[in-house]
């Protein structure tokens, strides 16, 4: 019997790695899936004060660009390695002394994506 269990182990012990190599891939994936939404731009948030906001009335651009993980990799200062792992769909780049914030998107981009980006140009960095 104990080299019954012995091979049990074993034989579970394999699985549960293949098992972890798989939620590695699917959550990998889902950070740089442009149609995934990811579950912190789903929960519900209270806007802040017009007193707290960094930029309290924004003049808005929204530029579109072929290369917008590159380019906002470059704007943001994101790391090469993270740019790679994660590279960001979009980003927005505020000025609090003009007030003007810009946001880049790909060609292809969603609402969800569009309405993260506004709130940044409104309240800063905001996922801290």
């Amino acid at each position: 019997m104990p080299y019954l269990d012995s091979q049990r182990n074993r034989s579970m012990l394999l699985q549960s790695r293949w098992l972890w190599c798989l939620v590695a891939v699917f959550l990998a994936a889902c950070q740089s899936t442009p149609h995934e939404v990811s579950a912190h731009d789903m929960k519900t948030f209270r806007p802040l004060a017009l007193e707290q906001r960094v930029i309290p009335e924004v003049k808005l651009r929204w530029l579109v660009r072929e290369d917008v993980a590159q380019y906002c990799a470059r704007a943001i200062q994101m790391g090469q390695e993270q740019a790679f792992i994660t590279p960001p769909l979009a980003c927005a780049v505020w000025n609090k002394s003009t007030q003007e914030c810009t946001i880049v998107t790909g060609t292809t981009t969603s609402h969800m994506v569009l309405g993260h980006e506004v709130r940044h140009c409104f309240e800063g960095h905001f996922h801290r």
